[in-house]
Order: structure tokens, then sequence, then C-alpha cells
């Protein structure tokens, strides 16, 4: 199950991907925001890296304006690694070299088009395991501690 938040600047976009989400079978939970009236995004971000990070969810999809706010917050939350993606190789790079689990988009800045093929790209691209990989991630990761 992956959760799919947003804040106003991204509910158009995460409308369209949860329709997306939906043809292709893939159960996810969406924990908001409900309408484009203005809210606060680290408020929909930080509860879903908290899910991702407590096991509720196997990753998380974040949308903002530009997505930098929603990763920046989700990023606060030990155990999440959200990386902000405009490209479809920056999607699959992610996953392979940084396993991330979190992924956010800007709902302003790329089409929602662009944003399916992303989304698309990195829900099925494995983390490589390959050790050296591996081994930046515990890098990373101890830098919660």
């Amino acid at each position: 199950m992956i959760a799919i938040a947003s804040d106003h600047g991204g509910f158009a976009m995460k409308q369209f991907l949860m329709q997306r989400l939906a043809d292709k079978g893939i159960p996810f939970e969406d924990l908001g925001c409900y309408s484009e009236d203005s809210v606060d995004y680290p408020v929909y971000g930080v509860k879903a890296a908290r899910g991702v990070a407590d096991g509720a969810y196997e990753r998380a999809v974040l949308i903002c304006g530009t997505g930098i706010g929603m990763s920046m917050a989700a990023n606060k939350v030990p155990g999440v690694r959200a990386a902000l993606c405009a490209d479809c190789y920056s999607a699959q790079a992610t996953r392979e070299h940084n396993d991330s689990n979190v992924l956010c988009l800007g709902g302003r800045t790329i089409g929602p088009e662009l944003a399916w093929k992303i989304l698309d790209i990195w829900l099925t691209t494995p983390f490589s395991g390959l050790e050296k990989h591996a081994r930046r991630i515990g890098m990373v990761m101890e830098l919660d501690d």
C-alpha cells in the first residue's frame, strides 16, 4: 500500500495520479488534502512520511507546487529517503541507487502525463542491492541517529 498526499498546489495532480493508480489496480490511501483550499504542506507531507517510517505504508507520493517543500518536510522524518523527481532518469536512479521510499513531485512544474511516467518508473524500479549503494544509504541513514 502506498500513501499519497498533497497540498493545494498539488491537489489537481494528486487527483490525476490517484485515477491512474486505481486504473492499474495499485492500492493507495489518500491522506489529503481534499480540495484546492490553501493548506500547510508540512501537515500532509509529515503525515505520509511518518506512515512510511512506521511501516503503515511501503512508500509515499507527495505533491506540492514545486515538490520542494514536501521533500524538505518528508526528509525530516527519520527513516525516510524522499526524492524530488522531475524526469524519468532521476526516478529510476533514486530507486536503484538510493532505495527512496518517498517520491515528491511538483504539481506546478511538470505536467500530469510526465508525473505519471515518473511515478510508474519509481514504483516498478527495484533497488539494485549493490553493496556500494547499500553502504551509501547506510551512511545517510546514520545521520538520523
